[in-house]
């Protein structure tokens, strides 16, 4: 069975909301603040180790996450050399037999902003996050994209541009998820960024077959 490409985002600079996201729910090295950090998501799942195996034993990077699932496989590597990093994405790119540019594009599933969110609404989000918490009154912004991965993609370039609070991320799975709050016109600013990010990625038009 032949490997696809679903996600390959390289970002220069892990922001640090972003990064002790990653290091709270990771299982491997977690990343510091400002490393260069690679996210590839692959089908079939299982294919990942392999990958993995390629970037580690050729380069000097580190992973942080390394999910299987029954349809897709991800990955995290870091370093705080930027040259590492890019040098495992192309030794992953090799073993694929594939370019950066046969990665599937980001689809943006639903982009929603919830102002002033109710305290009850806060409290909810509150005990499954795994990021800052939420307060009411605050502007929630809820990304969902396809395929998963690309949601880190638009949770960095976010805190980049706007003082928003990273509530939680979900890189893995049929759909990414991004949940951030903050003021109202910050969190416009930060769909904004978001939105944007992912309509630069270049790519291939992926087939929508994936359930939630």
């Amino acid at each position: 069975m032949s490997t696809s490409l679903r996600t390959y985002v390289f970002l220069d600079s892990l922001q640090p909301q972003l990064a002790a996201h990653i290091a709270t729910t990771c299982r491997g090295y977690f990343p510091v603040p400002y490393v260069a950090s690679l996210f590839v998501e692959i089908a079939p799942g299982m294919a990942i180790h392999r990958l993995m195996d390629v970037a580690l034993k050729q380069t000097r990077v580190q992973p942080a996450t390394l999910v299987v699932e029954r349809a897709y496989g991800m990955l995290e590597l870091h370093s705080e050399d930027k040259g590492e990093v890019r040098s495992a994405g192309e030794a992953i790119l090799k073993e694929l037999g594939q370019k950066e540019e046969d990665r599937i594009k980001p689809r943006l599933v639903s982009n929603t902003i919830i102002r002033a969110i109710e305290p009850m609404h806060a409290m909810i989000i509150d005990k499954i996050r795994f990021g800052s918490m939420i307060e009411p009154g605050q502007s929630l912004f809820i990304m969902e994209t396809e395929p998963a991965a690309y949601a880190v993609l638009a949770a960095n370039e976010a805190e980049k541009a706007a003082n928003v609070r990273l509530v939680d991320v979900t890189p893995f799975g049929a759909f990414g998820r991004l949940y951030m709050a903050g003021d109202e016109a910050e969190i416009d600013s930060a769909a904004a960024a978001a939105t944007a990010a992912l309509q630069a990625v270049s790519g291939k038009e992926g087939r929508s077959d994936s359930k939630s």
